[in-house]
């Protein structure tokens, strides 16, 4: 199978990708259908992808296209949802769904909640996620390629964020990754 990698290139999924045997091509260039032609794409793994990925793309696809996404959906859609999920006090998690023609509204295919301490920094809580997130696709990746995993509707409103949004608590992260989880808490 000739799978396409839509990430960081140096993402440790690439290699847990690869131990199921597949084949994986990796960009983090914005993808069009020529792009999937030219190099016979059976399927997407978007984890981490700065762009938003095209209606075209996803169509030509045919339902073979899922992202990887450090929120409990429907919460903390978009960008920086482990912040999010701190400052607004949402569920916090991880879900893999399937890409649909919104951002991070697609079908869910598998999530877990996460837990985060006030005594956490932020980066713990980041690299806690992501690791929950790259074993749970480790897990579910035999039954997603075979098409044996459900599909469950996104249910209620949940929450979106741009990147511009994260300017409202750049003053709050003094100390970057290392900052409190519970320094964002007492943000009022």
């Amino acid at each position: 199978m000739n799978l396409l990698f839509l990430g960081n290139i140096d993402s440790p999924l690439i290699e847990i990708i690869r131990s199921f045997g597949e084949d994986v091509i990796t960009t983090t260039l914005v993808v069009t259908p020529y792009y999937l032609a030219e190099h016979h794409i059976d399927f997407i793994i978007s984890y981490g992808y700065p762009h938003i990925i095209s209606e075209d793309v996803i169509k030509k696809m045919h339902g073979k296209a899922i992202n990887l996404h450090i929120s409990y959906l429907p919460w903390n859609r978009g960008s920086d949802p482990d912040l999010w999920s701190v400052a607004d006090d949402t569920p916090k998690g991880v879900t893999i769904h399937y890409l649909d023609k919104g951002v991070d509204t697609g079908d869910i295919i598998a999530q877990k909640e996460v837990a985060c301490s006030p005594e956490d920094t932020l980066g713990e809580y980041y690299d806690r996620l992501h690791r929950e997130l790259q074993e749970m696709f480790r897990e579910t990746w035999p039954n997603i390629k075979l098409g044996k995993v459900p599909r469950i509707k996104q249910e209620g409103e949940g929450s979106c964020h741009l990147s511009v949004d994260r300017e409202k608590f750049v003053h709050l992260l003094t100390k970057g990754s290392d900052t409190l989880v519970k320094e964002l808490l007492m943000k009022d």
